[in-house]
């Protein structure tokens, strides 16, 4: 690094790891409300990089606009739907997320709330801490996970992860996605209709963005079936939200596993009523030590960039070294 310090631009929580990994740079803490504009006003010419600590802040393509010697935009998470990285392609801005590290604890988390789903475990504790034992056993869960096949939406790195688990489990796996996975010997389906039709769970593990809005609407809920149970660990704008309410009070499906929703943390009455529906508040990756590994990740990536290396881990839409377009 130059003996000037480069200014970046922390959006979102000043977490420890990242801000402790900062130190080699000058951190100017997006301020929120009526400071922003003064804040970008004066100091957005000067900053060459962000760190984007939290997804709920939209790095659009009219954002980055204002920041005119952007280089890099290292942002937390695997998901990056909230940056607009097809623009910071195109403009010359390299896009990192935090992907592998957070692999194993995601598909942990899957599994888990596929087994508290299926199995009515949340239900059955609440039964008992509710005095209801002393009264009579807890009804017999109405699924189980022998003789079902679980249609993963995605084969991504975590859908991998996942599958390699339901192999253990001896849980039959088939997939979806727009292009076979390479390596994949799991059945590939090309439409999500028909699969949602062979399967009895979806378990969605695509990523978030135009091309997945919605993709789960009432015709694969009504193709899943009334035995069927919808898994949802990827982005809330996967799913249709209003049309799984409905598909569960009809019982067009029988339930549904949820860690991630259309406007979070703001969960649908309609679905916090239901008994059949185990709700989980996005916590797939949220343990200390894998939270720390992506808060890392983060820091890893804008030193590297900072040193001139390329960086650790650019996501598809931009190019290492970047390149603007004509």
């Amino acid at each position: 690094m130059t003996a000037e310090k480069i200014d970046v631009l922390l959006i979102g929580p000043a977490k420890p790891v990242i801000t402790g990994g900062l130190k080699p740079f000058n951190v100017l803490q997006l301020p929120d409300g009526k400071a922003r504009e003064e804040f970008l006003s004066k100091s957005a010419p000067r900053v060459r990089a962000m760190a984007v600590a939290a997804t709920s802040e939209r790095i659009d393509g009219p954002f980055m606009s204002r920041f005119p010697r952007l280089e890099i935009i290292a942002s937390f998470g695997v998901g990056y739907d909230h940056v607009d990285a097809a623009w910071a392609g195109a403009h010359g801005i390299t896009v990192t997320n935090t992907p592998d590290v957070l692999t194993e604890e995601v598909a942990d988390t899957a599994l888990g709330l596929l087994l508290c789903t299926v199995r009515e475990f949340p239900q059955a504790e609440r039964y008992l801490r509710s005095g209801q034992w002393l009264h009579g056993d807890y009804p017999l869960s109405k699924a189980t996970l022998r003789d079902r096949t679980v249609g993963l939406i995605g084969m991504g790195r975590i859908g991998q992860a996942i599958a390699r688990r339901l192999d253990a489990m001896r849980v039959p796996v088939v997939y979806h996605s727009r292009r076979p996975a390479a390596g994949v010997s799991y059945r590939h389906y090309p439409d999500l209709i028909a699969m949602a039709r062979d399967v009895d769970v979806l378990l969605a593990i695509a990523p978030g963005g135009a091309q997945t809005r919605n993709m789960i609407n009432a015709e694969v809920l009504a193709a899943l079936g009334p035995d069927g149970i919808l898994i949802n660990m990827a982005r809330g704008s996967v799913v249709d939200e209003p049309a799984l309410i409905k598909a569960l009070q009809e019982k067009t499906i029988l339930s549904a596993g949820l860690d991630v929703y259309a406007r979070e943390p703001d969960v649908p009455p309609a679905l916090i009523a239901m008994d059949n529906v185990v709700l989980f508040p996005h916590v797939g990756s949220a343990s200390v030590a894998t939270r720390a590994r992506m808060d890392q990740l983060v820091v890893d990536n804008l030193l590297a960039w900072a040193s001139g290396k390329p960086p650790l881990t650019p996501v598809a839409e931009t190019a290492w070294p970047p390149k603007k377009n004509a």
